[in-house]
């Protein structure tokens, strides 16, 4: 399917979806399109994220869906991540084949910019005080490691993707099983893509968003996967060091077999997104 064919099966179904709930969208507009299609349901101040991307990510959407509106349920009190909407229910629901939740939208909400390291690195600090308080079911460490591996083999082989560099995608994963997925670290509740890009800038602060990849792991996954991300944003390596100070706890050394997980992660991510965007969707 098209992307353009996608985005507006993606506003088709989002906007069923909610005037079905009996939620004024009449003029429901696509807001974003990443991974996923982000789509503000005008005049309600409500946005509705719908699965399209990351959905083979996933062998149940709705129970990674389901632990997500736990969580952000959970973190509402807080006001230190996007809430749920009072005027829907936050799903997740399913039309027209697409997988969506339902969030408040949130205005004047822009990209955070890697300016502050110290109050960077204690909006994650935050964060992860407050979810460690989180007792609900959430999948684990040895779950995101298959889920990676079931992308990896959605990947084929081509002119520009030798069937060699797929196996070996494989391996560097495989190797990581006993540091990184099986690791004795503590486990807590964790955001699962703790980056610059999921954390908005508000009049009122620094909020956290999209919690889908949400699971239970050590810290050291989002610490890595955020310090990885001030780092793509432009931060030099003093001004990293100096967000993971203000974060606290944990020494650099102790992230580097998160960080090549993620760099394997997000290797095999780009390589299937680019087959996807390319009209080439693995597997189909």
């Amino acid at each position: 399917m098209e992307a353009g064919s996608l985005e507006q099966r993606a506003l088709a179904a989002a906007a069923s979806a909610a005037r079905d709930r009996g939620l004024p969208c009449d003029q429901a507009a696509v807001a974003y399109v990443g991974s996923n299609v982000l789509v503000h349901l005008k005049p309600s101040p409500v946005v509705a994220r719908v699965m399209t991307g990351t959905v083979v990510l996933h062998d149940d959407p709705e129970a990674w869906l389901s632990r997500e509106v736990a969580v952000l349920s959970f973190l509402a009190p807080s006001g230190m991540a996007v809430a749920p909407s009072p005027l829907i229910a936050p799903g997740p629901s399913r039309t027209d084949g697409l997988w969506m939740t339902f969030w408040e939208w949130v205005e004047d909400a822009g990209r955070t910019e890697p300016d502050d390291a110290e109050r960077l690195g204690i909006a994650l600090r935050s964060l992860h005080e407050a979810l460690a308080d989180f007792s609900g079911s959430l999948a684990e460490m040895t779950d995101l490691q298959r889920d990676i591996e079931r992308l990896r083999r959605q990947l084929r082989p081509s002119e520009t993707l030798s069937a060699e560099k797929v196996d070996s995608l494989g391996e560097r994963l495989a190797a990581l099983t006993a540091s990184v997925f099986e690791s004795s670290l503590p486990t807590q509740a964790l955001h699962g893509d703790a980056s610059l890009f999921n954390l908005l800038s508000t009049p009122d602060g620094p909020l956290w968003n999209d919690f889908e990849d949400t699971f239970r792991g050590p810290v050291h996954w989002d610490l890595a996967g955020y310090l990885m991300s001030l780092e793509y944003a432009g931060g030099d390596s003093a001004f990293v060091q100096r967000a993971l100070g203000a974060y606290g706890s944990v020494d650099r050394q102790e992230l580097a077999p998160f960080v090549e997980a993620h760099e394997v992660y997000d290797e095999i991510w780009g390589l299937y997104d680019a087959q996807r965007r390319g009209g080439n969707r693995p597997g189909g």
